[in-house]
């Protein structure tokens, strides 16, 4: 049932980048963030990485806060073209954050959602990424 480094795979993360986690918790999959680690063959950054990133993951439940106030914080740490996912319980699962949340939230913080699909068994994965930027 699990596609294991597949669906990590379908991030777009490549080998030597810095991934930074924000928002983890006992809940997260941690076979997801193993399959994310081989792939960058380094462990995520906790929170209180000082410097820039190539890549966020940000765990988030519906009741973690403001999540527009979380994506402003998460790009303040990310290098140009960085790329970001948001990871929410799957609907019908405790914690689950509406699809319209994201995108007001995204489209506050200045980016916009760009896909959204089941990541793992209780988590969908949302790419954000900048809003009306061209190549």
């Amino acid at each position: 049932m699990s596609t294991d480094t597949q669906g990590a795979g379908r991030l777009g993360f490549e080998a030597g980048q810095v991934v930074q986690e924000f928002g983890w918790g006992d809940d997260v999959d941690d076979a997801l963030r193993a399959d994310i680690e081989k792939i960058i063959g380094s462990e995520l950054e906790d929170e209180d990485f000082g410097d820039v990133t190539d890549g966020v993951i940000l765990w988030w439940r519906e009741d973690d806060g403001d999540l527009t106030d979380a994506l402003v914080d998460v790009l303040t740490v990310l290098d140009d073209g960085g790329i970001i996912w948001i990871f929410t319980p799957k609907p019908g699962r405790d914690g689950e954050v509406g699809h319209s949340d994201i995108q007001e939230a995204a489209t506050t913080a200045g980016l916009q959602t760009t896909s959204t699909f089941a990541i793992a068994e209780d988590w969908s994965a949302t790419r954000l990424a900048y809003r009306g930027r061209g190549k």
